[in-house]
């Protein structure tokens, strides 16, 4: 597999931290970083190609739709249940 070099300028604390990371991973800072951008593309990209689909699927005639209140009372009632569940 080539490689490019590729600069890059870093929040100070983002250095850091990325430092940190490689030493305490025995990884090279550039190791980190490609896998960190490797990931990003992969579920940036993943959902784009989503978004794509589902726009398609909606714009199919006789696409359903859920109301957004019904979708919005199911989802709170999920989170509610489950933070009592946790005991919150």
């Amino acid at each position: 597999m080539s490689m490019a070099t590729f600069s890059v300028r870093l929040e100070e604390e983002t250095k850091e931290r990325l430092e940190s990371l490689a030493k305490s991973t025995a990884r090279s800072r550039a190791y980190l970083i490609n896998e960190a951008i490797k990931e990003y593309l992969d579920i940036n990209e993943w959902q784009i190609q989503e978004i794509h689909k589902a726009i398609k699927d909606a714009d199919k005639p006789g696409a359903k739709f859920i109301d957004h209140d019904k979708v919005k009372s199911k989802w709170e009632a999920k989170l509610a249940h489950s933070m009592e569940s946790k005991g919150r």
